[in-house]
């Protein structure tokens, strides 16, 4: 009995140490994982403003994230901001008719902002009991000593099977910047060519105006405007070459149009309803002098 006793002592110890070792491993390593993300996340959207090593980011330049939240009451939803001010943060309240419900402080530091627990935990003390919040998208303000530069974007979208997630740039009048593909399953050699360069790159310089009309179409892409979109071109050459399909439709990949039209339809999506959404969100801050980081 004493043996068995022992034997059963040493495997609870044997368990605990191992539960320890691992969780403390789960902690490290997710730490890494989640900071080695930001980075990559960081590089994704630095090249998509046109930085590089070559290019160092300018000093003067700050990210500014904002975080909408969907606010559910017995009275119905309305849309929250989570904005950073001039000091600290806010939490703004917009109904659907895009008059503004309520203007409160947020207790919050920068580092725990990215956190979405952590972040959520606050939001929901801030909107009260009774109210229920929903996180629905961050979207990040760029500027350059102190004046709006461009505006980052993430979305997600059907494509031919599952999801494409992308990352967007845009300029202050939502004219593409640029454009990333981040996640996709779409059919390798067909679908997947939405990562090259010769297609996502049709989109950059669309105007606002132009995109909101912006088709696919099938036909060959001339020779030029592949090599220009690819980077195969001199920078004058390519310049003009870009120049003359600024305004063109977007060429689809052969055999693969659906996913074609997946990519445009969802740009079109993310940025025509981005742009509607911080309108409000600028008149309300007009309006209500409300100063706020960008």
């Amino acid at each position: 009995m004493k043996d068995i006793m022992t034997i059963i002592i040493r495997l609870t110890l044997s368990c605990m140490l191992a539960a320890t070792v691992m969780g403390v491993a789960f902690l490290v390593t997710n730490k890494a994982k989640k900071h080695n993300q930001h980075v990559n996340e960081q590089k994704v959207r630095y090249s998509l403003l046109g930085y590089s090593e070559q290019k160092p980011i300018p000093e003067s330049m700050t990210l500014h994230e904002i975080y909408r939240y969907i606010v559910t009451s017995a009275d119905g939803q309305s849309i929250g901001y989570l904005l950073p001010a001039k000091e600290g943060f806010i939490f703004v309240t917009i109904d659907l008719e895009g008059k503004m419900l309520e203007n409160k402080p947020v207790q919050i530091d920068e580092a725990m902002v990215r956190e979405k627990e952590e972040r959520d935990k606050v939001i929901r003390k801030v909107v009260g009991s009774g109210k229920d919040i929903a996180f629905a998208d961050q979207t990040i303000v760029v500027t350059d000593n102190g004046k709006r530069v461009a505006y980052l974007l993430d979305g997600k979208f059907t494509g031919f099977k599952t999801f494409i997630g992308v990352m967007l740039a845009l300029d202050p009048q939502f004219s593409i910047l640029g454009l990333e593909i981040l996640e996709h399953e779409e059919d390798p050699g067909l679908g997947a060519e939405i990562k090259q360069k010769y297609f996502k790159n049709q989109f950059k310089g669309k105007s606002f105006e132009t995109l909101k009309k912006l088709e696919v179409v099938k036909e060959p892409m001339p020779d030029g405007y592949v090599r220009a979109l690819e980077g195969n071109a001199a920078e004058a050459d390519a310049a003009e070459i870009l120049k003359q399909y600024v305004d063109h439709d977007i060429y689809a990949l052969t055999g693969a149009t659906i996913s074609s039209r997946s990519v445009n339809n969802g740009v079109k999506g993310i940025v025509k309803k981005f742009a509607y959404r911080l309108n409000i969100l600028d008149s309300v801050l007009v309006e209500q002098k409300i100063a706020v980081a960008f």
